[in-house]
């Protein structure tokens, strides 16, 4: 992506949802509770490998989708290609906010 290209950056609305989630991604990282999908991504012995599998997986479906031109699939792949990646990243003690900086940089 180019530094003049507009769509560059996240807008303070789509920061904050994204810091939002991150914060929920957190609080299950600390507090483990039963029963939470994302606990278990980081309780379960291969929980890493397992996300970073889920990022390509969901990846791969969210090309298909594009490829098909379906819209409402594209939505939900991207999603969930989103959620598994701001995981690696609280995996890898990697605050969304340098995630943020990089776009906001790469906006111009």
């Amino acid at each position: 992506m180019s530094d003049t290209d507009d769509a560059g950056g996240a807008s303070d609305g789509e920061a904050d949802l994204l810091e939002e989630l991150f914060a929920v991604i957190e609080d299950r990282k600390e507090t483990l509770p039963e029963g939470s999908y994302t606990a278990s991504l980081f309780t379960h012995e291969k929980g890493e490998n397992r996300t970073l599998e889920k990022v390509g997986e969901e990846a791969t479906e969210f090309i298909l989708a594009a490829k098909d031109d379906d819209a409402e699939e594209m939505a939900e792949e991207g999603a969930d290609v989103v959620y598994h990646m701001l995981v690696a990243l609280s995996m890898h003690d990697v605050d969304v906010e340098e995630l943020l900086d990089v776009l906001r940089e790469r906006r111009g």
